[in-house]
């Protein structure tokens, strides 16, 4: 996820400077994913029996009827990847007050693209897994996009593409997200435990009231206050981890809860959090969660071919590239034929159509929720994980293809420009280092 993604498409130089930051920082976190998956693929296949004894390593306390015992896999996926969906609150919630998301007539379209990129790969999966009740678990696996993977492949590719596009890319993303959150919390609930649910409440209303009213504590006590927030955000997991509700919840609403301001900072505090735990997301929780999640021994040819044409495989790596690009794509085209729905005009229906293709790399919270839809470690988990990650390299080849070829063209008509300016005598405007 990212900082600040109120990027106003005006050609400005200061937008382009913050999507260009933008741009910069899911490229690391996105290589880092990609690092510590190829690591794991490798560990699995080349050491399978050391790798599943790492991941099934169990250790954790049970006190006061909360149960934190369990594997290490678990502790990745439940408890790091926590850290990761804090931020994704927190940037909901600034997106919400001071971002594209706070101005419905910017936002519509973006996010009604969303919408359809989450059912048309969900509804060509089931199409593929019909009558197989058991693959038809996964239904939520192909509908996630990865925004680290995707942003990071278009910041590769794409740097001479209008800031338009890659403003268009994160509002579906930030929506995205919001609608996989809430798969998550609705679809995989397990059975509900209320009274730990009700007792989440008290560290949670604490933790609010410090960051609304205790702005100036926090300030003269940075130490003292961001042991208590941690302790806080520590407690509300635990309970919300033994309550039914996936874990990872909990961090959304914590990040929910800081204060944001019209300025999107909300008095520095929301920055300032976000500069302390987005280090610890891309450096620990996220690589390590993949590496946890990412680690699947294949069998050699004949098994990954075995693999990817079971209905699970098939209904992921054709859910997600072809199911993301029809979605997006063709709910764009349909939003726009409403009056107040415009697509901005620097963007080409061509465009959209790569970036569609691009929504097809689906990554973190697709292995999460393959792991929640068939179980950690189970032969369907594996399954679904190497549809994942298949899916997700045919997204990006073929994306790479159409918007590199759409970033030349730009670059092209960029020069253009600057020499019929300079025929003309016109000076050319300033320089962007």
């Amino acid at each position: 996820m990212s900082g600040e993604r109120k990027v106003l498409a005006t050609g400005s130089y200061g937008e382009y400077r913050r999507v260009r930051g933008i741009l910069q920082q899911e490229t690391t976190s996105g290589a880092l994913l990609l690092l510590a998956a190829a690591l794991a693929m490798v560990f699995a296949n080349v050491a399978p029996q050391a790798y599943l004894g790492l991941r099934d390593l169990e250790f954790g306390p049970v006190f006061l009827g909360i149960d934190l015992h369990m594997s290490l896999g678990h502790w990745a996926a439940d408890g790091l990847l926590a850290i990761f969906f804090f931020l994704v609150g927190l940037e909901l919630k600034r997106e919400f007050v001071a971002g594209d998301l706070s101005d419905p007539k910017t936002a519509i379209v973006p996010i009604a693209a969303a919408f359809g990129g989450v059912a048309g790969p969900a509804i060509i999966y089931l199409i593929i897994t019909w009558g197989n009740a058991e693959a038809m678990r996964g239904w939520a696996v192909p509908v996630a996009t990865d925004i680290a993977f995707a942003v990071g492949v278009l910041a590769v590719i794409g740097s001479h593409l209008p800031a338009a596009m890659r403003t268009f890319l994160l509002t579906l993303a930030v929506a995205d997200d919001l609608i996989g959150i809430a798969i998550i919390a609705i679809a995989y609930a397990t059975e509900l435990r209320l009274e730990f649910l009700a007792f989440s409440l008290i560290p949670m209303l604490c933790f609010l009231a410090l960051t609304q009213f205790g702005r100036r504590f926090i300030r003269a006590h940075k130490l003292i206050s961001t042991a208590i927030l941690s302790l806080l955000a520590v407690t509300t997991w635990a309970l919300f981890f033994n309550s039914g509700i996936h874990a990872t919840i909990s961090g959304v609403i914590l990040g929910f809860l800081v204060p944001v301001g019209a300025n999107g900072h909300g008095s520095g505090l929301a920055q300032s959090m976000e500069e302390r735990v987005r280090p610890i997301s891309t450096a620990v929780a996220a690589p390590v969660f993949a590496f946890f999640s990412a680690g699947v021994a294949l069998g050699g040819w004949d098994g990954f071919v075995a693999t990817i044409l079971s209905p699970i495989g098939l209904g992921i790596i054709i859910g997600l590239p072809l199911g993301k690009t029809i979605g997006i794509f063709t709910t764009t085209w349909l939003v726009t034929r409403l009056e107040h729905a415009n697509l901005d005009p620097k963007i080409r229906w061509i465009d959209v159509f790569g970036l569609a293709v691009l929504g097809g790399m689906g990554f973190t919270v697709a292995l999460l929720v393959c792991e929640l839809s068939f179980g950690q470690g189970t032969h369907n988990d594996d399954i679904g994980k190497v549809g994942i990650i298949t899916a997700s390299i045919l997204s990006a080849c073929i994306a790479s293809v159409i918007l590199g070829q759409r970033s030349r063209h730009y670059k092209a008509v960029a020069a253009a420009e600057r020499i019929d300016a300079n025929a003309d005598g016109v000076p050319d405007a300033f320089e962007r280092p």
